[in-house]
């Protein structure tokens, strides 16, 4: 599981710090994987090497919002629903985040590497996104 602690401005103006969190289940990531011809870590490593910023989106999109959810308070549970998805996608957080992955293969290594088991030598490769910003 990752928390990430995400700062933006919200809608009214007002500057916020908010901790989100992130995890894909053992059961989930398999799910995933047998999804993708080839598997998800193939799939994202060609992308990266053939810097189609648009797919990349899309799947760092998919990642996201299947993996945000909020830890039950005894620990036991993930919970996730596709309203609460769709609720964080909704917010400026959501966007900032989205921002800083497609912005910083550092960070886009990391947040995979927080909600996933990838092995660790595919993450530089997953992450290659080129900066499509300037």
């Amino acid at each position: 599981m990752l928390k990430k602690t995400i700062t933006y401005t919200d809608y009214d103006g007002n500057q916020r710090i908010e901790d989100c969190y992130f995890n894909l289940s053992r059961a989930e990531l398999t799910k995933m994987r047998l999804s993708y011809t080839g598997g998800l870590e193939k799939t994202l490593e060609k992308i990266a090497a053939e810097q189609d910023a648009k797919r990349m989106y899309e799947h760092f999109e998919d990642l996201i919002l299947r993996s945000y959810g909020k830890k039950s308070l005894d620990g036991k549970q993930f919970e996730k629903s596709p309203e609460m998805s769709i609720a964080f996608q909704q917010t400026e957080a959501y966007s900032e985040l989205v921002v800083e992955l497609l912005s910083d293969a550092n960070a886009a290594a990391a947040f995979v590497n927080g909600i996933t088991s990838f092995p660790q030598d595919h993450l530089p490769k997953i992450a290659a996104v080129p900066n499509t910003t300037n």
